[in-house]
């Protein structure tokens, strides 16, 4: 036998590697935000927390939970009954409302308010054609509900976002088996029944995976909030850092609103965390959609319709009414601007984004440790995180970093640069970087993940590197995925508000900006432009989307 070697094997780590290095050192930019308002929050300069917890943060809570419940209900059971109707049912105008009624994700919600209020408000063509009609002189002389309220604020919430629910519901309506439905009417089980007792059951994931993103919405909605005067907890933040000049209190703000964030994800996967559904065969049966006749058939339609008109004919149609009324605003100079660096900040943001998803991704892939893959679903809940918390997170530690750059490079040429990120564009990226790197990650690792391993064996044992297999293998191969990413995280940046309120420079407006600011100052006219932009860019991306459903 031979003599077992006793001695002791030095332990080998492993070979540091750079894709590995590089995809830790962005999972931790991305991570520092929420690290900085955890930690802002719980060692604040001045602790306002019990005043916060005795005064407004009661209310700001309460008007939250009401405006969230309100708008998980609505939008659930629009968006549901919606797909339900256009998948199972063909009646007077199905083919093209299908589709349309993705048409609202096109349409910012604060811009839906803006629209509205200024269609019902006293001097709108609502009240005053009342007024017309019936003689009226003044509101004295008849009962208008109020605008400015939670309701409103509500029903345009709802407008602009269920179509979150509709598409997740309408696919899990389509990937049922038709002969689950046959069944059931064989057994006499009616309209109603179906949708109540097959359709509904099949698709309550899914369904409470889209009624999870309205909420997340919901929550970091400021531009509706603000305008329909209902103080939330992102309107808390604003308040108190901007008004009160108190970044601690307003990270403890945020801090309650990321575990609230938390909570909602939580609570949306327990709800579906024992449901399994499975086709019984592999060849599984379309569901076979029903003729429609007579008044159920047009009931249908004007189902589908009214959240269409309301989440995006009303708001376009009063935009455009005031841009032909007033077309000297889209000669404006501030308009001009606020393109520019909307294409500008956006577009850069976008780059960085996508670019970071994909270094971080294959780095992870490359690794194939488990601490790394870890990595993902952490860098992910960016997306979670309202634009006022991010911002909050971004601003604290980047501050001190400039701070930090600014000493040393005066001790070493004994010049001040001042601040260098701060208040500058490079904030404003980061922020959206940090914020969407959840879609462009999504996007890139399922890419990925669509690529044969074989294919970048074989290119390896042909001599590429790693890099060059990237470029080589799956750049070419991911690029259509890679170009629907870019344009995603280019939309939601033109689109993202709290955020860009927070961190633009002095004097710096982007089209959500202006349109906000304007809107505030009640000069729809001049605002109507930039909000008409900011729809006509976003609907790149609810066609690329509407395209997907045709498949």
């Amino acid at each position: 036998m031979a003599k077992q070697n006793t001695q002791d094997t030095p332990m080998r780590w492993p070979r540091p590697d750079l894709w590995s290095a590089v995809a830790l050192l962005i999972a931790g930019v991305v991570m520092v935000p929420m690290l900085a308002v955890l930690w802002l929050a719980t060692h604040p300069t001045d602790n306002i927390w019990p005043h916060l917890m005795a005064t407004v943060l009661p209310r700001y809570l309460q008007n939250t939970l009401i405006l969230m419940l309100g708008v998980g209900v609505l939008a659930a059971a629009v968006g549901t009954g919606a797909a339900w109707l256009v998948t199972m049912y063909r009646f007077p105008g199905q083919r093209w409302l299908e589709f349309a009624l993705l048409f609202p994700l096109a349409n910012p919600a604060y811009i839906g308010a803006y629209a509205l209020v200024d269609f019902l408000n006293y001097s709108g063509p609502v009240q005053g054609g009342m007024r017309l009609a019936m003689g009226w002189q003044s509101a004295r002389d008849y009962w208008f509900p109020e605008v400015h309220s939670m309701g409103f604020a509500v029903v345009v919430l709802t407008a602009a976002l269920y179509p979150y629910v509709y598409l997740l519901a309408r696919a899990a309506f389509r990937e049922q088996s038709g002969a689950s439905y046959e069944v059931a009417r064989a057994l006499g089980v009616g309209p109603v029944g179906l949708f109540l007792r097959v359709g509904l059951p099949l698709a309550r994931p899914a369904i409470a995976a889209g009624v999870a993103l309205v909420l997340m919405e919901t929550i970091a909605d400021f531009g509706t909030v603000q305008h329909f005067g209902v103080q939330t907890l992102t309107t808390g933040v604003f308040s108190t850092w901007l008004n009160d000049n108190n970044a601690g209190g307003a990270a403890q703000i945020a801090l309650v609103i990321l575990a609230l964030v938390l909570m909602l994800l939580w609570v949306e996967r327990q709800s579906r965390r024992n449901a399994r559904f499975h086709a019984m065969t592999r060849a599984t049966r379309p569901v076979t959609p029903q003729v429609m006749a007579g008044a159920r058939a047009w009931v249908a339609t004007a189902f589908c319709l009214v959240p269409l008109v309301m989440g995006f004919l009303l708001p376009v149609g009063v935009m455009g009414w005031h841009a032909l009324k007033k077309p000297d605003a889209w000669l404006a100079p501030g308009l001009v601007q606020a393109v520019g660096n909307t294409l500008f900040v956006c577009g850069l943001a976008a780059l960085i984004t996508v670019g970071g998803a994909l270094f971080l991704v294959y780095g992870v892939r490359l690794a194939g440790r488990s601490f790394t893959r870890a990595l993902l679903p952490v860098t992910a809940l960016g997306y979670a995180a309202p634009g006022a918390v991010m911002a909050v997170g971004i601003l604290i530690p980047l501050a001190a970093l400039d701070h930090y750059m600014a000493d040393a490079v005066l001790a070493l040429t004994g010049y001040d640069p001042g601040l260098m990120l701060t208040g500058t564009v490079a904030a404003l990226v980061l922020s959206y970087g940090v914020r969407f790197f959840g879609i462009a990650q999504s996007a890139v690792d399922s890419a990925f993940g669509r690529v044969a391993p074989s294919l970048s064996m074989a290119a390896r044992s042909l001599g590429r590197t790693k890099g060059g297999v990237l470029s080589a293998v799956y750049l070419p191969l991911m690029r259509g995925s890679v170009s629907v990413a870019l344009l995603v995280v280019f939309v939601d940046c033109v689109k993202e508000l709290p955020a860009t309120l927070l961190l633009r420079p002095f004097n710096f407006n982007t089209l959500s900006t202006r349109a906000y600011d304007l809107a505030s100052l009640e000069r729809i006219g001049e605002a109507a432009p930039s909000a008409l932009l900011v729809i006509a860019v976003s609907l790149a991306a609810v066609a690329l989307m509407a395209r997907t459903l045709r498949a």
